[in-house]
């Protein structure tokens, strides 16, 4: 190997390496018996990135024009409040937030069950956290939902 290739490997990262080296991966989702893509496959940290920020947005926006009356200082809090709320109330009941519904998403056990109610606390609080949601498995689903047994799938 010359040094190009072993600098090359070194920035596409070990996945990459692997990769080259033979190692099949599979794709997203194929651990946990998902199709690859269409409807039941896993959702791509776009759709979810873009359904998280709707959901805050609109969350954002209560909390400013309704609860604090355009207090900024308060605003964050109770973002956080609301955001946290609607998604225990929104997913526990339907399995989806309406960020989540407009972007064709949502949560459902990896089982393909529903979430029971401590499953959804757990997540949420987890989500409210923000770190966990940033470490990723090799199925793309974010550590609050591998703790609690959960995977976000297209609808």
């Amino acid at each position: 190997m010359d040094k190009r290739q072993a600098i090359g490997s070194w920035l596409s990262g070990p996945r990459a390496t692997a990769e080259d080296m033979g190692v099949d991966f599979g794709y997203r989702g194929e651990q946990l018996g998902l199709p690859q893509e269409g409807p039941g496959s896993v959702a791509r940290f776009g759709r979810r990135f873009g359904a998280l920020a709707i959901d805050w947005i609109g969350c954002q926006l209560i909390a400013y024009g309704l609860i604090t009356g355009r207090d900024t200082g308060a605003t964050g809090n109770w973002t956080l409040a609301l955001f946290v709320t609607l998604s225990i109330l929104t997913v526990g009941t339907v399995g989806f937030t309406p960020g989540k519904r407009i972007l064709g998403l949502r949560v459902v056990s990896q089982d393909g069950g529903r979430l029971g109610f401590g499953r959804v606390v757990l997540r949420t609080l987890l989500l409210a956290l923000v770190i966990p949601a940033l470490v990723w498995d090799r199925d793309g689903r974010g550590l609050h939902d591998r703790l609690s047994r959960a995977v976000q799938v297209r609808i």
